[in-house]
Order: C-alpha cells, then structure tokens, then sequence
C-alpha cells in the first residue's frame, strides 16, 4: 500500500507517558496517525458505497422496468457493477491497512511493555506477579490492538448511517427521523451491558492473572512440592481458585453473550420496523415502488453498520480495561537511584550488618544456612537489589551510584533466565566473546560436554529456558555465563545444587583456580564446595554464629556439621581421588 509506512518490528515504539486507558489508545493511533486516517477514509468509502446500490436499484425500477425501457436498465445495472467492483478494491484496501494499524499496535505495547520490564528490573518480581505480566504481554496486548476496529469499521459505520439518513430525507421525514433515532436508542439499550461487561472482564482479567502466577509456581515447585507433601494442598487450591475464574468466565459470557444477541437482534428489529413504515407510505401513495426498495435496501444496508458499530463498542470496552492493565504496569517504578558517590578504587572488603558478613577482597568466601532464603538475603544485599546498610569498601552500597555496582558486581542466581539462541550467545550475554574465553569458562564450569553432545557444537540452537538440556546442565550453562562476565565480585546463589558429587567436585575445584584473585561468594551447603572456600559463614536465622574455615566449623560447630555432613566421609574420599 503506497503512501502508508510499513511496520518496524524493532523502531523505538514511543514514549506513552502517564496517561489512562483512553489516553494510552489514542497514543497508540496518534502514533500511526497515516493508518489511522487510511484506515478510516477506508471504511468509511467502503461503509457509503455499501447505500449506493439501493439508491441505483430504484433508478432502474422507476426509470426502465415500470416504462419499459431496458438501455436504462442495462445502465444502471452495468453502474451497480462498477461501483461493486471499486468497493471490493476499497474493502481489500481497508482490510489490510487495518490489519497493519493492528499489528503495529501489538508490536508497540509489547515493545513498551517489555522494555519497562527491563527497566524495573530486580524490582519487577516484587511488585508485580509473573501471571500479571504473562497476562498483559499475551492477553491484552492483543486485546487492545482489536479495539482499534472501531477506527475503520468503526468511524465508516456512523458516516454511513448519518447518509442514509439524509438520503431518507429526501424521501420521507417520518422514515429519516425513525433512522436518527434508531442509534441513539440502541446506545442507550447497549450502555448498561457495556459498563457491567467493563466490571465482569476487569474483575475476570485480575482472577486470570493470580491464576496464572499460580501455574507458574506449580510448574516450577512440584518437585519440592512432592517432597514436602504439599502436592494435593496447592492442588486443591489451585483447583478453587480455576473454579472461580470459571464461575467469572460464565458471567463474563452472559454479558457478551446479551451484547452479541443485542447486536444481531437490534439491527433486524429495527429493519423491521422501518420497512413496514416504508410499505404503509407506499400503499398511501406516499413514496413510489421504487423508493419501496430502496429504503428497504438502505436499512438492510444499515443492518451491517450498526451491527459493526455495536460490535466496535464491545471490543473498545474491552480494550479499556486492558490498557488499564498495561497503564498500571506502566505506572511501576524501580527504586530509586539515591546514590552519588563513586565506588571504591580497586578490590575492597563487603561487610553485611544485618548478618555479621565480612567479605575479604580476593577471596573465595561460602555462605551456609539451613533456611537458603537467609544466605540468598545477604547476597541480594550485597548485590543492592534491595534497601540496606551493607558497605562496599566502608562506604554503604545505597550511596554508591548504581551503575558502579552493576559494572562490577554480578548476582549469579541459579534460576536466572536463559533465552532461545545458540549456546554460543547464550554463554556470550550482551557481548562478543573469543572461543578460547568461551572454552575457559566452560572448562571451568565443567560443561565442555555439553557442547561436546550438542550437533553444531556452540552454534546448536538451544529453547527457552535451556527446555531441552537437563536441571544440571542448565545449572552449568548458568555458571559459566557468570564466570565468562569476569566480574570484578561474583556473587553466586546454589551454583551446583543439581549436580552429581563427581561433577560438583569438579566444579568447585576449577572455580577456586578461575576466580584466584577475585572476590567470589557462593551459598550452599555441599562439602565439596565448602571444601575449597576460604572462608565459611555459618548462619542461624539470617545470622552469622561462626566463621572460619569448613574443617574448623565441622570441628567447632554441632549445628554446622549435622547440617552440611550429609555423606562427608563418602565425599572426602571422591575428592582425594
């Protein structure tokens, strides 16, 4: 389509600003304004010369059948046909500028979307649920970029009517004032239901998103679930919780279903209704046969662009209440950046007030609790994705500039993201790597395997998630992403829970020689790894009770060792051999 821009699936999407609902959809067409007006000079073309066939039908009744003249019937009809032919061109041209003006849509809320995600970063899990964005990404994004019809359709559907209301004019007023009235009364039918269907769709929208965090949890939770004995619990609430969003969906659907009905049954009605007026007028000798059928024609014409209308209705409506979801998302702020002042010259002691956690500069420190949330606690301190006192070289992290912390201190979880690529970027993260730092990391994160089992090696595609490696690959992959990063502190969270006692060995024994020199903290509680730490804090309650090195604490400490010597004896002798 010459003259309309075509769709950049990757240009800048925007900014929305803090706006409402309505606010965000109509940001979202002043930013095509070109499809926008395309779309609606289309329908609107279409939507007229839809009435015209009526009108030429009665020129050929009055003007050849009645006295018989067929070169003014052949005419008129050979008329019919080229101005059926040009709307067919005018609907295929209105169909895709639309669809564009929908894709664009999508395209720009998902990119707003996910680059506000990226901006919340760490703080995005604590303020919204995973259901809540997984929500608003699938479901209402295409919601939104539906209710946009009423731009096309939509604008064509209340020209045309108000032309054939002035072309009824001409022909009897009792007709044209039954027309302009017929709408505003079907919009004051229809209101009530659009408000109740704005309420129930609201209302279902939040229930399918707690919903959905659910299944999130449920997924990934079952193992720990099954061992606790918790399955049949959060089945049962997860089976409760889908009733009532079933019970939500149903009242959902018996208002759409009254708007639907009211939809196809409005506009039949009031064709009804006005062709007995046209046929009273025509056996008083009001208006002639001719005009009989083209006001019968008219309002069967009008029958597509109420019902276009009240259909537009429906999906702006809903498109409301989704773009309140995405504006609330939106809304959310990452914590603020208060810090100013630089961060510490060279490597610099970590020290934790709330836990007692002293971390030496170039060294190897193991963090060991029964409860892992308390040591995931000190590591997210020291990472600052949270409020706290910890300091960085005596100065606390909170008055370091964020972006000074980012650039040398890196959180290694091990339930980070990994996404769709070839193993290769997906080690690589945002920057380019040479394959001998590549097979350094790999090394030492003892993965070389898996490249090694992979058919193109470290080009082969990998899903989503590493889905198709297994838990103590995937564990790997993650380790050696953190080690390829080489950050001056590395903070790492479990990074050989899922790994055999072989392989774990292995792992602790090349992570100490990789990371020689750097401060590197781990948590966990396999001996293989304590093994290697410098040093090892035992916490109780997200305090540290003890602090030396693994065979002290085994010595010293009757909590430490009854937690971490599971198979001690078995693994000592592993790692002798």
């Amino acid at each position: 389509m010459k003259g309309l821009p075509k769709i950049d699936a990757y240009a800048d999407p925007g900014e929305p600003g803090d706006r409402g609902p309505a606010r965000f959809l109509w940001w979202l067409l002043v930013s095509q304004r070109h499809r926008a007006l395309g779309g609606a000079m289309y329908g609107t073309v279409w939507m007229v010369l839809l009435t015209l066939p009526p009108y030429f039908m009665s020129r050929a009744i009055d003007d050849g059948l009645v006295p018989g003249r067929m070169p003014e019937v052949l005419g008129w009809t050979a008329v019919l046909l080229v101005v059926g032919s040009f709307n067919a061109w005018v609907s295929i041209m209105r169909h895709r500028t639309m669809t564009r003006l929908r894709m664009d849509a999508r395209f720009r809320v998902v990119k707003v979307v996910m680059r506000h995600a990226v901006r919340l970063g760490a703080a995005l899990p604590r303020q919204a649920q995973a259901g809540e964005v997984v929500t608003v990404g699938v479901s209402d994004v295409q919601t939104i970029s539906n209710s946009l019809t009423m731009v096309g359709p939509g604008v064509g559907a209340v020209v045309a009517y108000l032309v054939v209301a002035g072309v009824l004019t001409a022909i009897s007023a009792p007709l044209a004032a039954v027309i302009l009235l017929g709408l505003p009364l079907m919009a004051l039918l229809l209101g009530p239901l659009l408000r109740r269907l704005q309420g129930t769709e609201g209302a279902y929208r939040e229930r399918q998103s707690g919903l959905t965090a659910r299944i999130g949890d449920l997924a990934g939770g079952l193992r720990v679930l099954n061992g606790l004995g918790g399955k049949e619990l959060y089945s049962d609430g997860f089976r409760r919780a889908s009733r009532d969003l079933r019970e939500q969906g149903y009242r959902v659907g018996s208002v759409t279903s009254w708007v639907q009905a009211l939809g196809t049954g409005l506009p039949t009605l009031f064709l009804a209704l006005v062709t007995w007026l046209a046929a009273r007028l025509t056996a008083r000798g009001d208006i002639t046969v001719g005009q009989l059928v083209s006001v019968y024609g008219y309002v069967a014409v009008l029958v597509g662009p109420v019902a276009f209308f009240i259909e537009g209705s429906y999906q702006l409506n809903r498109g409301l209440v989704a773009a309140r979801r995405v504006v609330r998302f939106l809304a959310l702020e990452p914590a603020a950046d208060t810090g100013t002042r630089p961060a510490p010259d060279g490597q610099a002691p970590f020290h934790d007030p709330a836990s007692g956690v002293e971390v030496a500069p170039g060294r190897l420190t193991a963090l060991v609790s029964a409860r892992p949330a308390d040591s995931a606690e000190v590591v997210d301190r020291f990472g600052r994705f949270g409020g706290s006192a910890a300091a960085w070289g005596g100065v606390r992290l909170d008055e370091i500039e964020l972006r000074h912390v980012r650039a040398r201190v890196l959180v290694a979880d091990n339930e980070a993201e990994l996404f769709a690529g070839t193993l290769r970027d997906m080690v690589s993260g945002r920057r380019e790597h040479t394959d001998s730092a590549i097979a350094r990391a790999l090394h030492a994160a003892v993965a070389e395997d898996i490249v090694q089992a992979l058919p193109d090696g470290l080009d082969s595609r990998v899903d989503a998630q590493g889905r198709s490696l297994s838990g103590g690959q995937r564990q790997r992959v993650r380790l050696a992403r953190a080690l390829l990063a080489d950050p001056e502190v590395l903070l790492a969270v479990e990074p050989t829970s899922a790994l055999d006692a072989h392989t774990e060995a292995a792992v602790a024994a090349r992570l100490h020689t990789y990371r020689q020199g750097r401060t590197t903290v781990v948590t966990g509680t396999s001996p293989l790894l304590l093994e290697r730490a410098d040093a090892v804090y035992y916490l109780v309650e997200g305090r540290a009770v003890a602090v030396g090195t693994h065979r002290e604490l085994l010595d010293a400490e009757p909590g430490y060792r009854a937690l971490v010597a599971r198979d001690s004896d078995v693994d000592a002798e592993e790692t002798v051999a």
